[in-house]
């Protein structure tokens, strides 16, 4: 599978998601929230001054809601400004990581459990937070080793997770009132960061430490495998008219030199089989 360039220049891209045509995506080091049109045309429409900006989502209006991870905030984004959408400080217990909201406005949010950088002893110490559309939130899952991607069924059925510290994906069924129930983990990789589904059931993973966006079965199977030989994969989302197109996100840059703020971001696209389903 033959990857085309389709945005470079960037610091450290995150949180894709495809929404009204375009790819949604923020510049964690720029602080900006960006999109990218099927023409390759990049524009900035915000700028988070006072926080690092990371997950994305889009309520059922459309409004795009923005993750800042340090001041645990969501923000909404509309008529060309952010403004506060849920405050989190209060129930989160450590940086606020990746984020998914599905089609009846349920925003899943990680909370790391532990505020970055990470302490060594970390352990098993991240939630996953649940903030309703009247704003409401509350913790669904525990015991998760630095949650980060994010990905919900179309049916509202069924949430992934990456474990980046686990090297796995937790698997997790979605009642009708939004609680999580573990049915188990599957898969191994070396740090999981974003991840996708599709209309197999399959996810798509971006693998930050093996330079791949690797796809898995249910089970854990290795299906696909799309190497970015020194990139770090950080992540990704099927997006397109036919959301047959998968965007990998992904940067020139290590553990020591993101300490440093050393990182050079680049979006690339390939056309995939079996199309995106579900949220993101």
């Amino acid at each position: 599978m033959k990857l085309r360039c389709v945005l470079d220049g960037g610091r450290y891209y995150e949180g894709p998601r495809w929404h009204a045509g375009r790819l949604w995506f923020v510049d964690c080091m720029a602080r900006t929230l960006l999109s990218l049109s099927p023409s390759g045309a990049c524009e900035q429409h915000a700028k988070v001054d006072d926080d690092t900006p990371c997950g994305l989502g889009v309520l059922p209006d459309g409004t795009l809601i923005v993750l800042t991870m340090f001041r645990k905030r969501l923000l909404a984004f509309r008529d060309g400004a952010l403004s506060l959408y849920a405050e989190l400080s209060g129930i989160a217990k450590g940086t606020i990581d990746d984020m998914i909201v599905d089609d009846l406005g349920r925003a899943y949010v990680g909370d790391l459990g532990f505020d970055l950088p990470p302490p060594p002893d970390r352990g098993a110490v991240g939630r996953i937070l649940l903030v309703m559309p009247d704003g409401a939130a509350r913790v669904v899952a525990e015991g998760l080793r630095f949650p980060n991607g994010i990905a919900v069924s179309a049916d509202h059925g069924r949430l992934v997770v990456a474990e980046m510290d686990g090297g796995c994906l937790a698997d997790y069924a979605i009642d009708p009132n939004g609680d999580l129930k573990l049915r188990g983990r599957f898969g191994s990789m070396k740090s999981p960061d974003g991840i996708c589904l599709d209309g197999d059931g399959a996810v798509w993973v971006a693998a930050f430490e093996e330079d791949a966006f690797i796809r898995l079965d249910a089970e854990g199977r290795e299906l696909q495998r799309i190497e970015v030989p020194g990139r770090r994969a950080l992540a990704c989302a099927l997006g397109g008219p036919e959301r047959k197109t998968l965007f990998c996100l992904s940067a020139a840059t290590s553990y020591e030199e993101l300490r440093q703020r050393k990182s050079s971001a680049r979006i690339d696209a390939v056309d995939v089989e079996v199309a995106g389903a579900g949220y993101p």
